[in-house]
């Protein structure tokens, strides 16, 4: 069967694993190829040298900008056109042999449907532009939780972000012709050149596909250049088809960071933890604490794949090599340590240029430039700001090496990964959800995860109160559906030893009073919640007596004096406040669950009905 599967019609097996091999990576290349019709075909190798050419090249075509070599070393900043600056949600499918298997949450597309609508885009898309051929690794090459792939792109852009992003190499090639199981994926920008047409810097197409082939193990991508619509082995790969590949295999793909936490006496814990946009999920993956003695160590800051080793404990590694973060609201204040890691090495793409060579973007410091260039090239001051015009575009971002972060672990990428011993769940909540919470189960936090929500506070985001569902933060990324997802981890627990299997918690930095004001300081600050996490942990293993937790409707929270609050100086009431759990609202919350769950019909696992059931049973009801 050739790799290139998703255009022609579909298998008949359900869940089939298919490992493309049966003929070559060359045959696919050719096969690709010969619909796309390049002007030449390039086999990547990884190599430095390959990568400074394809920067070099994009500099004198226009696409990146060299910023000051003194101020900003070896960095870069591209802008994208203007109807390429994000995710395509509406244009990302799962194409499915059933819809039923996509679920509620997905866009499903017929797969031999979709198929005959990408040949006709893909039919030329290529012409007048080169072929890359792009193998890579995400997770360390030939690692026992890693996996591989296969990116065809005609954007040297997109080449040079994979190689921040994974592992490219040659080396994958030989793991392929060695029987690896492997992803093909296919991108192009959709923008095909005459012989005599004059190139844009950034080119892309009106028409966009992302489309999944779970069966298949595919990715399809057309018209789009920027981020996760291109970058295949990131969201596509690494979240979606590995989901998938997950659910069949026994394991985990998941949107979540990875941290080591090392206590004052030297013990060290690992937790993995998914948080919606703009919930914290940066800060935490780069926590400086204020805690005395307390330290935190990076190993992944977006997407983490868990698999249970030989003695039933669940074993981490951040898939990814590269960070690809959001750049507005990154700053000196906020996170540290993430500015300090974008001092050299950069890809930035739609964030301001100062005119020292620079760049800038809202929130890195807490004035402006007197004068800037905006993301779209043109002219900006203070003034355009105030009049709502930011410099940079508000999902502008940076590309940069993991390995440069001043926090990353000494081992992050160890092969054979991490023991995860908490996994932790946030959302961004003005009400109801207290600061920190213990599950009581592991099935009570399965229902933790598939609760998670974001609380819309201003009219302008829409109905005040209404709740954003985003269960385990993966509702734009799970490649099938998501109530098999729940029932997945469900069945994932089970067979991990128990004395091994994490534990479940879950966080909200963002609880606020009845005036408005957030009650819990964040940031460093934050560190006295993981502090108490990692207490109960140490009480789960008998190195902590004394009692940290007392008994809440919705869970575990810390027992009066055990969560440190020394030298916070809150205002009288403000923790009492932060761990309140209302009955009232609980119940008409819970009222709000149960219909969100009904949506996925007899697919939604008995035992979330059940944990739905104990709530309202411990609430009073």
């Amino acid at each position: 069967m050739s790799a290139s599967t998703a255009l022609r019609p579909a298998p008949t097996r359900a869940r089939a694993v298919v490992v493309p091999g049966d003929s070559s990576v060359e045959a696919w290349v050719a096969e690709v190829a010969a619909l796309t019709r390049p002007d030449a075909v390039v086999w990547c190798d990884g190599s430095a040298a390959e990568k400074q050419r394809l920067l070099d090249g994009m500099v004198e075509a226009g696409t990146l900008v060299k910023l000051d070599e003194a101020k900003r070393p070896r960095s870069y900043l591209a802008r994208s056109h203007p109807s390429d600056v994000a995710r395509v949600e509406s244009r990302t499918f799962i194409c499915a042999e059933r819809a039923e298997d996509a679920g509620p949450t997905n866009n499903w597309r017929d797969p031999a449907l979709m198929a005959a609508e990408l040949r006709e885009v893909f039919d030329g898309s290529m012409r007048g532009r080169t072929l890359y051929v792009v193998p890579f690794s995400m997770g360390p090459l030939g690692g026992p939780i890693s996996q591989v792939g296969v990116e065809i792109t005609d954007s040297p852009y997109v080449v040079v972000s994979m190689h921040v992003m994974t592992r490219v190499s040659r080396y994958v090639l030989d793991l392929i012709d060695a029987g690896q199981q492997w992803v093909p994926a296919v991108h192009s920008v959709g923008a095909p050149l005459a012989r005599h047409d004059q190139d844009v810097p950034w080119p892309c197409n009106d028409t966009k596909y992302i489309a999944h082939f779970p069966e298949s193990r595919e990715i399809w991508s057309y018209g789009s250049g920027y981020g996760g619509n291109a970058l295949l082995g990131k969201k596509c790969f690494a979240l979606r088809i590995a989901s998938v590949m997950a659910r069949d295999e026994g394991w985990l793909a998941e949107h979540m960071l990875l941290v080591r936490v090392i206590s004052p006496e030297g013990r060290r814990y690992h937790l993995a933890a998914a948080f919606p946009s703009a919930c914290g999920k940066t800060n935490l993956a780069m926590l400086r604490p204020t805690l005395p003695g307390w330290d935190v160590e990076t190993l992944g800051d977006d997407i983490v794949w868990m698999r249970p080793d030989d003695d039933g404990a669940l074993r981490a590694i951040n898939p990814e090599a590269g960070f690809f973060g959001v750049a507005p609201g990154t700053g000196v204040d906020t996170n540290p340590t993430a500015v300090a890691t974008l001092s050299h090495d950069v890809v930035f793409t739609n964030v301001a240029l100062t005119d020292d060579g620079d760049v800038w973007w809202e929130g890195l410091t807490p004035e402006a430039p007197e004068h800037l260039t905006d993301w779209t090239g043109a002219n900006w001051t203070p003034a355009d700001g105030a009049a709502g015009r930011p410099a940079a575009h508000p999902n502008a971002r940076f590309t940069v090496a993991a390995a440069q972060c001043p926090s990353i672990a000494r081992d992050w990428d160890d092969p054979a990964g991490v023991p995860v011993d908490a996994v932790i769940f946030g959302g961004r909540r003005a009400t109801n959800v207290p600061l920190v919470t213990q599950a009581l189960s592991w099935d009570h936090g399965v229902f933790l995860g598939a609760t998670i929500s974001s609380e819309r506070t201003a009219a302008a985001e829409g109905t005040v109160g209404e709740l954003r569902r985003d269960p385990f933060a993966m509702m734009p990324f799970c490649g099938y559906s998501m109530a098999d997802h729940w029932s997945h981890w469900l069945e994932v627990g089970d067979s991990l030893n128990p004395a091994l299997r994490p534990r479940i918690f879950q966080v909200n930095w963002f609880r606020r009073g009845a005036d408005g004001r957030f009650l819990w300081p964040g940031f460093g600050e934050n560190s006295r919640v993981v502090a108490w996490i990692v207490d109960q942990l140490e009480r789960g293993r008998g190195l902590r007596s004394d009692a940290g937790a007392v008994l809440s409707p919705v869970g575990l929270l810390p027992a009066p004096g055990a969560l440190d609050v020394d030298g916070l100086d809150l205002p009288d009431g403000d923790l009492e406040a932060l761990l309140d759990v209302d009955a009232g609202p609980w119940l008409r919350e819970s009222d709000l669950t149960e219909s969100f769950f009904a949506g996925f019909g007899d697919r939604l696992p008995e035992p979330l009905r059940d944990q739905l059931e104990g709530l309202r049973h411990r609430l009073g009801h």
